[in-house]
């Protein structure tokens, strides 16, 4: 018997089981599932009116909110391609994007439609612009709730999907060049769902803070394996520290997602309550993106009393497939090793081959030590880059995805990143893990955020620079750091020089983007640092 994995099963299943429980919280508004499926069945109808067909591009401009939430499902019950776009990009990013994926329709959240007005000219195949949080139509832009209440909230009739059939179309943040268009179909997305869910123990009675974008991969597939359970799902609208813990207080969350910067602010903004306080219930912090110093660990889970979870995983692998909780036989190990090995990438969720592999294609010894190139072979993997078979090629290889992620594996098979390959710093002919110094950085009392990387030095080729954030009313200085990284690691590590800054540039997500930090010191070719 064949049955095609399509994604809008999970909101069905929670509709079915989970009618009259709450859904969706976004602010002041809270609605069941029920209520959002019938917003869903509006959806859809408008979206058919507008022409909108199996295979069409439909692209959302919006932070996380019960818009962006009900536009998954709406969009695959029309037979569309959801195209969520990055909050934070240029306006002549949205133009490449929008006329690369050839989108027919797009929705703008109010509070980023100035970015969209000066550029509509410029797009070659949006047909109508629809504004969520916009009261009345603006000539032709359309006001989402008027437009919304034009149609039946009975269900719609649905196109005919098989699972093959394209449900993402996801744009990367390329460092260089233009962003690529990741192909996710609903059977990848459906069965990263499954072995996902399992993973992170998803329940029906957990309550899901949505701190990751959900354009960020689908803010990790969560709009699809939280909904299949029936959990409560919290819009976080902005990241902002105390808001989080706010949300995470007053909602009763159970688990939320984000990047190891973000984790960071929490737990200031934790630490700067006056009147700090411990939950009622239990709370998993899921950690994806570039291990944390073991210290993140330490502090979250015997400090705050919260779980700590490491995953990892790409856009262009739908997106996790690593997980670092410890295995039974870990559990009497001494708390320090504990904690080194949750803020690894850790172990191959089910249904994915995760290896990490030397330049001949051979795995490396799992001796700690050996450093190579993760390299995936999952169902979860994308089908390629939209129109762009070069690049396709150039990352799938052998039946393998190459992720750029350089990493070594413990005799334990615990995967641990090491760096990007484009961010080693090779240094008089030692490779030097940028990660690693920055995890000695945040050791320092003084130190709030710390970024290596590299810069052209006149002996050494290039050598390790940090850009630091001080903690409010720190004060130390460029060789105290320098004397405190000589004392804690080998001296060709430690950086050539510091500069103090008051923030570092980061994605929507919470990356620091590295290559806006090195840009300054690279642009010069004689701006060696000695």
């Amino acid at each position: 018997m064949h049955v095609p994995l399509i994604l809008t099963d999970f909101l069905d299943r929670a509709v079915k089981y989970y009618s009259n429980k709450t859904a969706v919280i976004d602010g002041e508004r809270r609605l069941t599932y029920k209520e959002v499926a019938q917003r869903v069945q509006k959806l859809t109808r408008g979206l058919q009116s507008l022409g909108i067909e199996k295979g069409d591009r439909v692209s959302y401009l919006a932070p996380n909110s019960l818009e962006m939430f009900e536009g998954f499902y709406g969009v695959f019950q029309a037979g569309g391609v959801m195209n969520s776009l990055n909050t934070r990009l240029k306006p002549e990013d949205y133009i490449f994007i929008l006329n690369h994926a050839e989108s027919k329709v797009l929705f703008v959240d109010h509070v980023l439609y100035e970015r969209i007005k000066g550029i509509k000219d410029q797009l070659e195949t949006v047909e109508t612009f629809i504004v969520h949080g916009m009261e009345e139509d603006k000539g032709e832009d359309l006001s989402y709730e008027k437009w919304l209440a034009g149609f039946k909230d009975s269900p719609a009739e649905r196109a005919p999907l098989e699972e093959n059939d394209l449900a993402c179309l996801l744009y990367t943040s390329g460092t260089t060049g233009n962003p690529k268009g990741v192909m996710l179909t609903h059977r990848s997305s459906y069965l990263h769902a499954l072995t996902t869910m399992h993973h992170l123990r998803v329940r029906d009675d957990d309550t899901l803070l949505h701190v990751l974008p959900m354009f960020h991969v689908n803010g990790w597939g969560s709009p699809f394996y939280y909904t299949a359970n029936g959990c409560t799902q919290v819009m976080q609208r902005e990241m902002d520290g105390h808001s989080i813990l706010e949300n995470v207080k007053s909602e009763g969350v159970t688990v939320m997602h984000m990047a190891p910067t973000v984790l960071n602010m929490v737990i200031e903004s934790y630490g700067s309550l006056k009147d700090p306080y411990k939950l009622d219930q239990e709370l998993r912090i899921v950690i994806a993106g570039s291990a944390p110093p073991p210290a993140f660990v330490k502090r979250i889970e015997e400090d705050l009393k919260w779980e700590f979870i490491q995953v990892y995983g790409m856009t262009e692998t739908s997106p996790l497939v690593t997980t670092s909780q410890l295995l039974t036989e870990q559990k009497d190990l001494a708390p320090e090793d504990k904690h080194r090995l949750k803020a690894k990438q850790g172990y191959e969720m089910i249904g994915s081959d995760v290896r990490v592999v030397n330049d001949e294609g051979e795995d490396v010894p799992w001796d700690g030590k050996s450093a190579g190139e993760i390299v995936v072979r999952s169902n979860n993997v994308m089908e390629g880059y939209w129109k762009n078979p070069e690049a396709t090629a150039s990352t799938i290889r052998d039946g393998f995805f190459h992720t750029g992620d350089m990493a070594n594996v413990d005799e334990g098979g615990y995967v641990e990143i090491v760096d990007r390959k484009k961010d080693v710093i090779i240094s008089g002919g030692e490779n030097i893990s940028s990660i690693e110094v920055e995890g000695v950085l945040y050791e320092h009392p003084a130190v709030l955020e710390a970024a290596i990387i590299s810069v052209p030095h006149e002996k050494w080729g290039e050598a390790p620079h940090a850009i630091v954030v001080l903690r409010e009313e720190a004060e130390v200085t460029q060789d105290d750091l320098i004397q405190f990284a000589r004392e804690h690691m080998a001296h060709f590590k430690v950086p050539k020089g510091i500069t103090f800054t008051d923030a570092l540039p980061k994605t929507a997500s919470g990356k620091i983007q590295k290559v806006q930090l090195r840009k300054p010191f690279w642009e010069g070719k004689d701006r060696f640092i000695n």
